[in-house]
């Protein structure tokens, strides 16, 4: 009985930040701030000057913070609610500015009082642990960590919870009391890494070996090898490029019901490490274009740009969005041309613009779906509500038909009666695009289309026969 009196009187402390949630409340809000100030982001180093009790307070002051979409431990909160049960005192004690700490307790309900970093204190380590010695007298207290700065605390407990913890936290812990507890995360830290690249839409890239395919010199290894370098390149390019757009995005793909589960969505992945895979990703992608032709990085160069302006603004503007991911998709055929040195024709821009503007839009209509009725700006992310999901789809019905009219021209021009034997053999194409793009709306519009179009074009099997029909017809055409 004494045990269980002196267990009662002692209160818990627990930290925020990689403890109660799978996150770093700094690292989040900075991101939310580029994303709704990114004209006032320079900001951020003046604030930094000054130290960083100043740098969070200003975040926290200056940005829309929900504390519901955070990424909160399930096994820690409700270790925390079986603690409060016992009659228990539960504290928030975290290095987190005040203002985001509230939010987080008013949110979950879960604490008596919360201890946090103001814009003169950054409450972590040492002195977290002066001010919980100050307010837990002779009792001792327990406590929720996992970091390096937690270690002393740790000592000083009279129970300590290691929570998925760093490097110093895990050697504490191997030669702690055996009665400490860890938590840590199922499934394996690598499949999350993996899984942040989003290796499947690479497949996009091999639209670099469309202008090489089409010069119709299949047998020239140099073309082939040098395309192959354009889709490492691009590959690695882009993976950088969604590592940067998934850290600006946190917010919205927490309220997404799929892309939720995204790793850094989720905080399976910690956000400096995406911060550093990022730039590894793009040193290496320009360090692959370094031997192919300058006019490639150039290409390269020009991609990255736009695709980090559709991060930070042009994806939240109605149309421009889309407009600029078309002209995303026909930059990598330019680079595939530009990596072989071939001539870039026309017509293959021109069908290339409005067949995947027309992909563009089958992805907002299906994000506008999954949100639902009553879609907002606010919480889709982009510029649209849900009013506009009819116009969405007619539009992007309008853009496909287009890009078969545009493919109709080509196939009864002069340059295909000069590159083909038999140019009659290829029209055949018509009603294959045809196909695709309509059973793709088809899909869209019965809440079919759960993936990127373009990964599902280049994955769906039937996609693959119409295109292999296709490739079948264009060899006829020039060999027969």
């Amino acid at each position: 009985m004494d045990t269980l009196i002196s267990r009662a009187e002692c209160p818990v402390y627990v930290d925020l930040d990689g403890t109660l949630i799978r996150s770093d409340l700094l690292w989040e809000t900075l991101f939310l701030f580029a994303r709704q100030n990114p004209l006032q982001f320079c900001r951020v180093f003046g604030w930094l000057a000054q130290g960083k009790a100043v740098l969070k307070d200003e975040l926290a002051a200056r940005v829309e913070f929900d504390a519901a979409t955070l990424p909160y431990r399930e096994e820690v909160v409700a270790a925390l609610q079986a603690e409060r049960e016992m009659g228990r005192r539960v504290v928030l004690a975290t290095a987190s500015n005040e203002r985001l700490a509230h939010a987080v307790a008013d949110h979950l309900g879960l604490f008596d009082e919360v201890l946090a970093s103001d814009r003169d204190t950054n409450l972590s380590s040492s002195r977290k642990l002066e001010r919980i010695q100050a307010g837990c007298g002779a009792q001792g207290f327990d406590y929720f960590g996992n970091s390096q700065d937690d270690v002393c605390l740790f000592q000083a407990a009279r129970q300590a919870t290691v929570v998925q913890p760093d490097r110093a936290a895990t050697n504490w812990h191997t030669g702690a009391d055996p009665h400490t507890r860890l938590i840590r995360d199922e499934g394996h830290p690598a499949r999350a890494l993996v899984k942040a690249l989003r290796p499947h839409q690479w497949m996009k890239n091999v639209l670099v070996f469309v202008p090489i395919v089409l010069t119709q010199e299949f047998l020239n290894f140099g073309l082939f090898f040098a395309g192959f370098l354009a889709f490492l390149s691009f590959s690695f390019a882009a993976s950088s490029v969604y590592i940067v757009n998934d850290l600006l995005d946190l917010s919205a793909d927490r309220r997404h019901r799929t892309k939720r589960n995204r790793p850094f969505a989720s905080g399976r992945v910690p956000i400096p490490t995406g911060l550093l895979m990022a730039a590894g990703l793009l040193v290496l992608s320009f360090g692959i274009a370094a031997f192919l032709p300058p006019t490639f990085a150039l290409v390269l160069a020009v991609y990255l740009a736009a695709t980090t302006a559709y991060s930070f603004a042009l994806k939240r503007m109605l149309l421009i969005d889309v407009l600029t991911l078309a002209g995303l998709y026909t930059m990598r055929i330019v680079g595939g041309s530009a990596a072989a040195t071939t001539q870039e024709s026309f017509w293959l821009l021109a069908f290339s613009i409005f067949f995947f503007l027309s992909l563009a839009l089958v992805k907002r209509y299906t994000e506008l779906a999954d949100f639902g009725s009553g879609a907002s700006r606010a919480v889709t992310g982009r510029g649209y509500v849900d009013e506009d999901i009819e116009t969405i789809g007619q539009a992007g019905m309008a853009s496909g038909f287009a890009s078969v009219l545009v493919l109709a021209l080509y196939i009864d021009s002069a340059e295909v009666n000069s590159l083909y034997n038999h140019p009659y053999m290829i029209w055949p194409l018509c009603p294959l695009v045809l196909y695709i793009i309509v059973r793709i709306w088809v899909l869209a519009r019965r809440r079919q289309m759960n993936e990127d179009p373009v990964v599902f074009i280049l994955r769906d099997w039937r996609s693959q026969i119409m295109i292999a029909i296709g490739a079948i017809m264009f060899a006829g055409a020039a060999y027969v």
